[in-house]
């Protein structure tokens, strides 16, 4: 079919836009490239080297004779986006183009607005796209299980069944979302799910959990087509945190007790999960939720993990525990659904060893491109 992947620049999006491209189907990029500027700003890297996307594409079309087009622009400009639309004609949107660090949301009010903006804005010019050019377009739109919190209860796949004096109803879970940036997705969400009830539109939404691992077959081809490996306290995750610090030599930091409990997902599931939904779409008036992750850990359990592996790679890796920078609960329940995916197909790759032990070496392989300064927190949700 014909795809659209918005932000298919980024960490996400550029080994789905390949993944789509090898499956056959036509794909095109959106992106402001807005990413690199960021690492730019923040003083950061990628430990592995991004090439510009002209190059990246042009190597991809010279390794598999397929073309995939791109579009350098802004969501949140509605003329640029609308043109795009009128061009392209896409039976699906992918849609990540979004800031996606809740640190980064958090480092004060202009970047707190900013990810509002960009995030809410961006999604309601791609929901008036579709209504006005291709109504019958599926949007396949990636959430975050973070717009759930960490409730007492077990978390459903996006809706749960209420019974309330004698009567009930079928209504979304309750958000309890933990930055700015979260709540830009419960904003999203709210956004998509009207326009579905009252346009008719076909949406899926995909509440990922924390993706982990760097390379997908197609991303590993080629140098020049490596996806991005951000270990920074902004946007790296505390797995690649910890990977990173055992490639220097530098104590695991985990935040608070390391109870916090997240689920996990390898990126090779996440292009998987988004071809899935992609095959199976929505139907008219519906926005399905899908929580999109494949396993579940603590942050405690991980840096545990990372430390046990690293001996394989000739590091010694030691754990410590720093005041928490973020307002959340460092031991509570979590036990959150994930099954719909997996009755589409998925086959989840779980995270073991052999993974651990491949990050920790590309790591080292690439040590120099990791900034020690840049590894611990600095930024404070109070």
């Amino acid at each position: 079919m014909r795809v659209i992947v918005c932000g298919g620049d980024g960490f996400c999006g550029w080994p789905t836009a390949l993944h789509l491209s090898a499956r056959g189907h036509d794909v095109s990029i959106v992106d402001s490239l807005v990413r690199r500027q960021w690492d730019a700003e923040l003083g950061t890297q990628s430990v592995l080297p991004i090439h510009p996307l002209s190059e990246r594409l042009e190597k991809w079309r010279d390794l598999t004779g397929r073309v995939i087009r791109s579009h350098v622009g802004d969501l949140t400009d509605a003329a640029f986006l609308m043109d795009v639309l009128a061009q392209e004609r896409p039976e699906g949107i992918v849609h990540f183009a979004e800031q996606r660090s809740a640190p980064y949301s958090m480092i004060d009010r202009q970047h707190a607005v900013f990810t509002q903006v960009n995030n809410v804005v961006g999604t309601l010019n791609l929901l008036y796209g579709i209504k006005d050019i291709v109504p019958a377009c599926h949007l396949v739109k990636l959430g975050t299980m973070g717009e759930y919190g960490t409730p007492n209860i077990d978390i459903e796949e996006g809706y749960i069944e209420i019974r309330h004096k004698g009567r009930s109803d079928v209504l979304p879970f309750p958000k309890q979302p933990g930055s700015m940036y979260h709540l830009s997705k419960v904003h999203d969400s709210h956004n998509i799910h009207f326009c579905c009830r009252t346009w008719g539109l076909a949406a899926t939404d995909l509440h990922q959990g924390v993706v982990y691992g760097v390379q997908t077959a197609e991303t590993a081809m080629d140098a020049v087509l490596y996806n991005r490996f951000d270990t920074d306290e902004v946007f790296g995750t505390a797995l690649n945190r910890f990977i990173a610090e055992a490639a220097i030599g530098h104590p695991l930091t985990v935040y608070g007790k390391g109870g916090q409990t997240r689920g996990f997902i390898q990126i090779v599931d996440t292009v998987r999960c988004i071809e899935l939904a992609l095959e199976h779409p929505a139907s008219p008036g519906e926005l399905r939720v899908f929580n999109q992750f494949t396993e579940q850990f603590s942050v405690g359990e991980l840096a545990a993990r990372v430390a046990g592996i690293a001996p394989r790679a000739g590091r010694v890796a030691t754990v410590t525990h720093l005041p928490n920078p973020r307002v959340e609960r460092d031991e509570h329940y979590y036990n959150a659904a994930h099954t719909a995916l997996v009755d589409l197909g998925l086959r989840p790759h779980l995270l073991d060893d052999a993974l651990l032990e491949d990050l920790l070496r590309l790591a080292i392989r690439f040590a120099e491109r990791i900034l020690p300064d840049k590894l611990l927190p600095t930024v404070r949700w109070r």
